[in-house]
């Protein structure tokens, strides 16, 4: 719908009286329909159409409106969850939970705070919400502590629903529905927690679900793909589809990049929102007694795999199965429910 989109031009051709009609009908009696009629799968252009230029105008398009995208972080507190958020966006995008100085004091219940900012980077701008999970897991009792969480992303699906189902709808309906949900997996180096299981069988079902081994500098090299190895191992026997699940490959392509990200999966990341000096070059990192864990480097950590995977080369994907599978889903159920003999 802009203004500089031509108009829409039949390519049918004229109506034929229906005099004419019966005659040609009567002369191609055995001709096999045109519709019927088998043509080849593509068209040979003998000159330059220009239909290539339909990718520069959605990117002038999308330059202009911009994009939205929002994530969410689970985990219990003091895993780094501000922290990896602030490295993913190179911005202070994540507030600290506390302020320095200040005894940090954990909710008695989780509750959730949803900061937006925008960020352009080369013309494109893009409208990034964060949604934290204070409290998550930090209560002696942690019986249904995912309900709150479930309970967000569903409201989010329900307040785009509502738009959508208006007579009179807005042009570009407002999407603060959750594209990725990123759960930070404690570096204890054993088995998945019953905690982590349930969690992650739940939401995987509405929201997607990707799971990281948080403050993985605090293990060797050793116990680190051990525990990658056991957490895969938990996944499988328990049937939990993590993103990039497999029931949505679209073709071989991609299948084969997302297999390779499966064999990843569990990324071991470590954050940091504090430059080091490190042979002569500015570098994001964590500065120990043994020298600079540097954030950046495949050498040392698997962040860049988190960020290929939620910026540069799957957040279009993740915000298209949240639009064609999981909302999609919900809306269904939501329609069904509505439609059901004695609801309002």
């Amino acid at each position: 719908g802009s203004s500089l989109e031509p108009e829409e031009r039949s390519m049918e051709p004229p109506a034929v009286p229906e005099q004419e009609e019966e005659e040609e009908e009567e002369e191609e009696e055995g001709a096999v329909p045109l519709s019927m009629a088998p043509g080849p799968v593509g068209c040979q252009l003998f000159g330059y159409v220009g239909i290539e230029a339909v990718l520069d105008q959605m990117k002038i398009k999308t330059m202009k409106t911009g994009f939205e995208f929002n994530i969410m972080v689970v985990g219990q507190s003091g895993l780094g969850k501000s922290t990896m958020v602030n490295t993913l966006f190179k911005s202070k995008v994540s507030r600290k939970s506390s302020q320095p100085g200040q005894e940090e004091r954990i909710p008695k219940t989780v509750q959730l705070q949803s900061i937006t900012h925008i960020i352009q980077e080369k013309g494109v701008k893009m409208k990034l919400t964060v949604t934290d999970t204070p409290g998550f897991g930090d209560q002696i009792n942690n019986d249904n502590c995912w309900d709150p969480i479930i309970k967000y992303i569903n409201e989010q699906y329900e307040r785009y629903l509502r738009e959508e189902i208006l007579i009179t709808r807005k042009r570009k309906i407002p999407d603060t529905r959750v594209h990725g949900c990123v759960y930070f997996v404690p570096p204890t180096g054993h088995w998945l927690r019953p905690l982590d299981l349930e969690f992650m069988r739940r939401l995987s079902k509405i929201v997607n679900v990707v799971p990281v081994i948080a403050k993985a500098d605090t293990l060797t090299l050793e116990e680190r793909a051990e525990f990658k190895q056991r957490i895969q191992e938990d996944l499988r026997t328990h049937a939990i589809s993590v993103y990039p699940q497999e029931d949505f490959d679209q073709d071989p392509e991609d299948r084969a990049l997302n297999n390779r990200i499966r064999e990843k999966i569990p990324f071991a990341v470590v954050g940091a929102d504090q430059e080091h000096q490190v042979n002569g070059k500015r570098v994001l990192g964590r500065k120990t007694k043994w020298g600079i864990i540097e954030v950046e480097n495949p050498a040392h950590c698997e962040f860049p795999l988190l960020q290929d995977l939620l910026i540069r080369s799957h957040l279009q994907d993740l915000k298209d199965i949240t639009h064609n599978v999981h909302y999609e889903s919900y809306r269904v159920r939501r329609l069904n429910e509505s439609n059901r003999p004695g609801l309002g």
